[in-house]
C-alpha cells in the first residue's frame, strides 16, 4: 500500500519530523510493506456487489497490528472515573484514577468507571488505524486523541484511513480519508486542540 494523501493539523506532521522522524519512517515502512491485494479476501453478500472480492478490514487490521507490535508499538489504555456532576468532573479529571473515585464518593455521587484506549502508542505518538464505521473516526479525532493529549500521554495523534478509492472496495461502509478531512475543515483550524496527522492509504 501507499500513502495517497496526508493532512497536518496544528503542525502534527512538522512536530514528528523535527522530534520523532524515526517514528514517521516506521509508519511509512509498515504501510509500504503491505500488499493490499493479499487482503482482498472478503466475498461480498451486499446486493450491489454480491460475489465480488473485497478488501477485508479485519484481515488488514490483523496484519497492521502485527507489524506495529513488531516495531514496539503497543495498545495504551487510560482508566478514569466519571459522574453526573459537570463541576465535579472538572475537579477530578486531572487527579490519579484512585483519587478520582474517592473524591466523587466523598461528594455523595456515584463513580462510574470508564476508559480511553488507543491502538498503538510509542514515544508519545498515538496511532489509530480506522477501517470501522464512520462514527468511530469522529470519536478518534475529536475525543480519543484529545483525551490522551490533555492527559499528557501523547504529543501527536495519527489517524490512518482508507482513501475513497480503497474504501469503495470494502464492505460495510467504513469511513474514508476525504470525509474525515472535510469534518476537520468544517470545525475550523483550532479544533480539535491536539496536533494530528491524517493519513489516507490506498493500494
Amino acid at each position: 500500500m501507499k500513502i495517497g494523501a496526508m493532512y497536518s493539523h496544528l503542525n502534527g506532521f512538522e512536530w514528528i519530523q523535527y522530534h520523532q522522524k524515526q517514528m514517521w519512517d516506521e509508519i511509512v515502512t509498515i504501510i509500504d510493506n503491505i500488499n493490499a491485494e493479499d487482503y482482498r479476501t472478503k466475498i461480498s453478500k451486499e446486493k450491489t456487489m454480491k460475489g465480488k472480492k473485497l478488501f477485508s478490514p479485519a484481515d488488514l487490521n490483523k496484519r497492521i497490528k502485527v507489524d506495529f507490535e513488531d516495531l514496539g508499538w503497543f495498545e495504551s489504555r487510560t482508566n478514569y472515573w466519571v459522574t453526573d456532576d459537570y463541576n465535579l468532573i472538572i475537579r477530578t479529571m486531572h487527579l490519579k484514577e484512585t483519587e478520582q473515585k474517592q473524591v466523587i464518593k466523598e461528594e455523595n455521587k456515584t463513580p462510574i468507571k470508564s476508559y480511553n484506549q488507543t491502538d498503538f502508542v510509542k514515544n508519545r505518538i498515538a496511532v489509530e488505524v480506522q477501517f470501522g464505521k464512520y462514527s468511530f473516526i469522529a470519536y478518534d479525532l475529536f475525543v480519543k486523541h484529545l483525551a490522551f493529549y490533555v492527559g499528557d500521554t501523547i504529543d501527536v495523534g495519527i489517524e490512518i484511513l482508507p482513501m475513497k478509492n480503497m474504501q469503495s472496495q470494502m464492505s460495510s461502509g467504513p469511513g474514508y480519508y476525504e470525509g474525515a478531512l472535510y469534518d476537520l475543515a468544517r470545525q475550523g483550524r483550532g479544533v480539535p486542540a491536539v496536533p494530528l496527522v491524517l493519513i489516507g492509504i490506498e493500494p
